[in-house]
């Protein structure tokens, strides 16, 4: 496929994946101030990488790309409430968020937690609300134990532990995997292993899309890690260094720039590689990986 086809699958599904979004705060029975602040952060734009790639395994298995919308909202839900958390003056204490000021500075402290609170656990309540024509109450219970466990102690959690008690410290390459496998790869995963689950994909299947999921995980860090060195603040939305700033372990500290940009080719090799191995039609899949391998933000 084409770039363009790329661009035309995002575009469509960014777009009815963000009136989904909006429809599903705007129902809600909550305080206006809560609900503002959960779409402050939800609206701030962002490439969309997770439900794309929800959307795009599902296209890979020749299905219907509707049934993912109500996981791929659960997913997008997660990923902001962690960014919302993360952001936080006893976490990474950031003033900016995609070139705006983060949700804490301008609802305060208490309402940003409790944004990322209410984002956390209304995910799975619109897992839940799944329609029956897209998905059975089995697959839904598998869903659901499929994010909790990438958003939890064993996944995205664990790695944000890790990751702050390695700040000051120099780790090695095998701890600092560990941290961004947990912390960023786990809900890439669990968002690809989301669209093999409902399109019923065998084991087989799962575990090589997993194993994508796993090098393109890395991937992601490690361009991440790449950016806030070589980037613009004006591009990436937040000051570059702020890592190194912060003490924080990285590829390019580990490995030399180098050998980071090293490193994220042969985890882009390896994650096509995986691709391969399912036999399904993965071209959209592919132009993500390397969307991901060459992004500027």
């Amino acid at each position: 496929m084409q770039q363009q086809s790329l661009s035309s699958f995002s575009e469509l599904h960014k777009r009815k994946l963000e009136i989904h979004l909006k429809e599903y705060v705007h129902k809600l029975k909550a305080p206006p101030e809560i609900k503002e602040s959960m779409n402050y952060s939800l609206e701030a734009g962002g490439k969309r990488i997770r439900p794309m790639l929800l959307f795009a395994t599902l296209a890979a298995f020749g299905e219907d790309t509707a049934k993912g919308l109500w996981t791929a909202a659960a997913i997008e839900m997660i990923h902001t409430y962690s960014l919302i958390h993360d952001d936080l003056p006893s976490m990474d204490n950031d003033d900016l968020r995609r070139g705006k000021p983060t949700n804490h500075k301008v609802y305060g402290e208490a309402f940003a937690i409790l944004a990322g609170d209410a984002l956390l656990t209304y995910s799975f309540q619109t897992i839940v609300e799944t329609p029956d024509e897209f998905a059975s109450a089995e697959t839904r219970l598998s869903l659901i134990k499929v994010l909790s466990k990438a958003a939890g102690a064993e996944g995205m959690v664990g790695g944000q532990a890790a990751d702050i008690k390695g700040e000051g410290k120099q780790l090695d390459l095998e701890d600092l995997e560990y941290i961004h496998v947990h912390k960023t790869g786990k809900l890439l995963e669990c968002s690809v292993v989301s669209g093999a689950i409902l399109a019923n994909a065998n084991e087989g299947t799962i575990q090589a899309l997993s194993h994508f999921a796993y090098h393109l995980g890395l991937a992601f860090q490690i361009r991440d890690d790449i950016l806030d060195l070589e980037g613009t603040e004006e591009i990436i939305g937040k000051p570059v260094g702020s890592d190194e700033s912060k003490n924080k372990s990285t590829y390019p500290a580990l490995l030399t720039m180098n050998g980071a940009k090293e490193a994220l080719e042969y985890h882009i090799r390896s994650a096509k590689e995986k691709l391969k191995e399912t036999g399904l039609q993965t071209e959209l899949l592919e132009e993500i990986t390397d969307l991901i391998a060459n992004r500027d933000h």
